[in-house]
């Protein structure tokens, strides 16, 4: 006789005894489906009853009753409670076992690892390539003023303002809590700076966006302050960032080689024909860029240029630039 049907004829015997009902709800929420087995992925859609969710964790082998089961869950008041989602379950855990899980909606949580430098596009491809979300709903809603509107945001887009870090998702999530989570984790990381930026001058969307630059400019956390003074320095002379990466931001179509033509193309993010900050962020700056922007390092630079290495020469005086990108890049180029 299978172990299954051994118990639902306990079950019932033991029924018509108080003692012997208490020790047959024990065993019935104790049973397993197997001594021991392997875990596997299950999907509970929405909108599925009772029934249905016993029937699926059956047809997955994670059950070996789908009537016991539905009882169980019925004799601890569950039966309304199980939550929709992807679980990882093992017909080794008990009837019991199997119901919290389901009941506290613990979920498979996927990681996933968004860099600093990523712009807003290539956060939603990664999202999506994850099968966490659907990117084009992703996007639009990146893009929905009355979103931006509600989260406070005074910009085009949320670029800028999804904050990187390693995250774990559950399948199923609207891109609205998403990327809501995202920007929580940017406010969070905000907040102590919000001080330092009011008094420098800047507002949240001027001080991220020239987080932003100073994120694609370097690698090197030692080097974001240098980077940064070099800006504000630049923007306290009214002089043009000439940011190579807010021109690659700005162009529809970039091939990997950056010409004096492109430098010359003016558009909004061209910071080598208009003066002063883009209209906004160019990717997602990290917590190090983001406490460059607010505290630029105390130095008269005006320009640096790439040694080569990762790292960069700063210089206060044209002359001096000049010597240096003589040195470090016409060399190199030979």
């Amino acid at each position: 006789m299978k172990p299954a049907r051994t118990l639902l004829i306990l079950v019932m015997a033991l029924s018509l005894a108080m003692p012997g009902w208490f020790a047959a709800k024990r065993a019935l929420l104790n049973h397993r489906a197997q001594a021991d087995g392997q875990a596997r992925i299950i999907e509970i859609p929405k909108g599925q009853s009772l029934a249905q969710v016993a029937q699926a964790l059956y047809n997955a082998g994670v059950v070996d009753h789908p009537f016991l089961f539905n009882l169980a869950a019925r004799l601890t008041g569950r039966q309304q409670s199980l939550k929709s989602g992807e679980y990882r379950l093992s017909p080794s855990q008990s009837y019991d076992a199997i119901l919290d899980i389901l009941h506290r909606g613990r979920v498979v949580l996927h990681p996933v690892t968004l860099p600093e430098g990523f712009t807003l596009v290539q956060i939603v491809d990664r999202l999506a390539e994850a099968g966490l979300l659907d990117r084009q709903a992703a996007l639009d809603l990146a893009y929905d003023k009355e979103y931006l509107k509600e989260l406070g945001i005074e910009a085009e887009s949320l670029e800028g303002f999804l904050f990187p870090d390693t995250y774990r998702f559950a399948k199923g999530l609207s891109a609205r809590a998403i990327l809501g989570r995202m920007f929580r984790r940017f406010k969070v990381a905000w907040q102590p700076l919000a001080k330092s930026a009011k008094e420098l001058g800047l507002s949240r969307l001027q001080a991220v966006t020239l987080a932003s630059i100073i994120e694609r400019e370097v690698s090197l956390d030692e080097e974001r302050p240098l980077v940064s003074a070099v800006y504000h320095n630049r923007l306290h002379r009214k002089m043009p960032l000439q940011a190579d990466p807010t021109v690659i931001y700005g162009m529809a179509d970039f091939n990997g080689n950056l010409t004096k033509a492109d430098l010359r193309n003016d558009t909004p993010y061209n910071t080598y024909t208009r003066s002063g900050l883009p209209p906004g962020p160019i990717c997602s700056p990290g917590r190090a860029s983001l406490i460059a922007a607010v505290h630029p390092a105390q130095a008269k630079f005006l320009y640096f240029v790439a040694r080569g290495d990762g790292s960069h020469y700063f210089s206060a005086s044209y002359r001096n630039h000049v010597n240096a990108v003589n040195r470090y890049q016409k060399r190199r180029r030979k």
